[in-house]
């Protein structure tokens, strides 16, 4: 007996409710299907199936093995589908969002390798600091900042974001310049806050010198909730900024920007590749996260060393 074809044969019955459909959906004689059942039922040594001249229906027994059936056969049509697309190449759409800054410094620069090894893969990356149902807008992954709450999203850990605090020499001119945390609470000076979309509440920054960890919240007179604005602020010279050291390298080399608070470092921010574990199995978000995996290990400018304060 080929019990794949019984089974196939078993969940057809079951499903169409009669011998006949079921063996015009498989394209084989009605005699043939009536054959697999039997022998089904032999080798089981169990009733899966009550016959009778107008109708058939399925026993707790058959009930049971037609779940577990089902589940079975639906496993060995993925694994076919998934083998098919990895001889040919992963093919579709994939869903990413990500963060305006890690969009544009980190994926999209190094996107052109990926998408010359997967020319078959539809990249649609959503840039956006918002953080998304992945289920009901249909996101196939996102990388985000921060703990990662939702217990029935896979997290993958890509690195801690080490930060740094700066402003703009113009921003100094006019305010001075601090030397303690505490200080961008006080009058003389204000921050560029970050709030959070939902709540419309700034975020609050952690600063720490060995032992000693403060958290501040900042006066400010200007909010933002994206990151590339957030940089545009700070550049412009409207307040103290905190931002990823990848982010503002650049803008330090240039004199744009001016380190501030010595001594003190703002806390690390870890940051996740996030998806729903039904998603796991797609080849095209497989090859995707390895290779995101890949960027981030070689990328160790962007990242908080061990070790570091």
């Amino acid at each position: 007996m080929d019990r794949f074809a019984a089974m196939e044969a078993f969940v057809r019955v079951v499903e169409s409710g009669t011998f006949t459909k079921a063996a015009d959906a498989l394209g084989r004689p009605k005699t043939a299907v009536t054959r697999l059942i039997q022998q089904l039922e032999a080798q089981l040594r169990v009733k899966l199936l009550h016959r009778t001249t107008r109708r058939v229906t399925v026993t707790p027994e058959g009930m049971t093995y037609y779940q577990q059936a089902l589940r079975l056969l639906g496993e060995v049509r993925e694994l076919e589908s998934t083998l098919t697309q990895t001889r040919r190449g992963p093919r579709g759409r994939l869903r990413v969002e990500s963060s305006g800054t890690i969009s544009r410094l980190l994926l999209i620069p190094a996107l052109p390798s990926f998408c010359a090894r997967y020319p078959q893969l539809q990249i649609e990356l959503g840039v956006s600091d918002r953080v998304v149902d992945l289920l009901s807008d249909n996101v196939d992954c996102a990388i985000r900042g921060g703990g990662v709450k939702d217990e029935s999203l896979v997290a993958k850990h890509l690195g801690d974001l080490d930060y740094w605090v700066c402003a703009a020499p113009r921003y100094l001119e006019r305010h001075g310049t601090p030397h303690h945390p505490l200080e961008l609470a006080g009058a003389s000076h204000a921050m560029v806050s970050y709030f959070a979309s939902p709540s419309g509440k700034p975020l609050p920054f952690t600063f720490q010198r060995g032992e000693e960890r403060l958290q501040v919240q900042g006066r400010s007179q200007l909010l933002l909730n994206e990151t590339n604005a957030y940089l545009g602020a700070g550049l412009a010279g409207l307040g103290v900024m905190v931002a990823p050291r990848f982010v503002v390298e650049p803008y330090l080399a240039t004199g744009e920007l001016v380190p501030v608070l010595e001594g003190w470092r703002p806390e690390a921010r870890p940051i996740f590749l996030v998806y729903p574990p039904a998603r796991q199995r797609d080849a095209g978000l497989r090859v995707f996260i390895d290779w995101v995996l890949e960027l981030c290990a070689s990328r160790t400018n962007v990242w908080r060393r061990d070790g570091q304060p």
